[in-house]
């Protein structure tokens, strides 16, 4: 694989997979728009950049893992391993469809899907079962999961943290997209989990926080923890619920819903506007 650090290129990647995204939705009717767009520059910073990976070898024993514990936010994930060359892209109007390999949330059986996931608080727990499987098979795999932060409210999530550290899971980034949103309104306003990055670091974890759409600083953290070693990494991602469409930004009721055709035709414009800036 090939790391691409050519910045521009990278954010015009990001508008057409956030296109896509919204198109992917719009034909379904249904689908997680907010969480979907908060993810996609983290997503893009690892396929593109860091993740030692290959669509013609989905299976290569060497590959680093990624796990979507917030698999609600699957339409990202799809569009990001369509561009990378995993299946065709034609494929990505299929999402929620009877027969789709693309479901609602991620399904094994899709090139490029490690887990099948979704049910949030659980990912952490999977991810340190391959990190650990790496430890004992001598591989030097890598292991990344992306978390919600309102997914954060679940117990098992620490249950999970506890024991990255105690097994000292160098191997192991932990990623929390930093929204500020869940299905039920504000982070705060739900249960307030702040301050998030001294809970991770009295957990044993090492900590850097970062801008999530930057892909500068996405890059440099994605580096800086691949040196650090006797404990388990977490990024913590700053991101806007629904970025790059103004009217879903920070608005909660996009949780959970799909743009009609004409709010899909807004956010296309939306986001052609952004493109010519770039």
């Amino acid at each position: 694989m090939t790391k691409k650090t050519d910045i521009k290129a990278l954010k015009k990647t990001a508008i057409d997979i956030r296109r896509n995204i919204l198109r992917m939705l719009t034909e379904a009717g249904s689908g997680h728009t907010g969480g979907s767009l908060s993810i996609v520059e983290i997503l893009l910073a690892l396929y593109g950049y860091k993740l030692r990976h290959d669509p013609k070898n989905p299976d290569w024993p060497e590959r680093d893992r990624f796990i979507l514990s917030k698999g609600h936010a699957c339409p990202a994930l799809y569009a990001v391993l369509a561009e990378e060359g995993y299946f065709p892209k034609e494929e990505l109007l299929t999402l929620r469809k009877f027969g789709s390999r693309l479901q609602g949330h991620p399904h094994r059986g899709l090139p490029g899907l490690e887990v099948s996931s979704g049910s949030l608080g659980q990912g952490l727990s999977i991810a340190n079962g391959m990190a650990i499987g790496a430890k004992l098979n001598n591989l030097s795999s890598r292991i990344y999961c992306l978390m919600g932060d309102g997914e954060t409210n679940e117990g098992q999530v620490w249950e999970a943290a506890a024991t990255s550290a105690h097994y000292k899971l160098d191997n192991l980034c932990g990623i929390i997209d930093l929204n500020g949103l869940q299905i039920d309104g504000f982070c705060c306003d739900v249960k307030d989990m702040s301050p998030m990055d001294d809970k991770w670091k009295a957990f044993g974890w090492h900590v850097i926080a970062v801008d999530g759409h930057n892909f500068t600083e996405l890059i440099g953290a994605l580096d800086k923890a691949e040196t650090i070693k006797g404990k388990p990494t977490m990024l913590l991602c700053r991101t806007t619920k629904g970025k790059g469409v103004s009217f879903v930004e920070n608005k909660v009721e996009w949780h959970g819903i799909a743009p009609k055709k004409e709010e899909l035709e807004k956010a296309l414009k939306e986001l052609d506007e952004e493109m010519k800036k770039i």
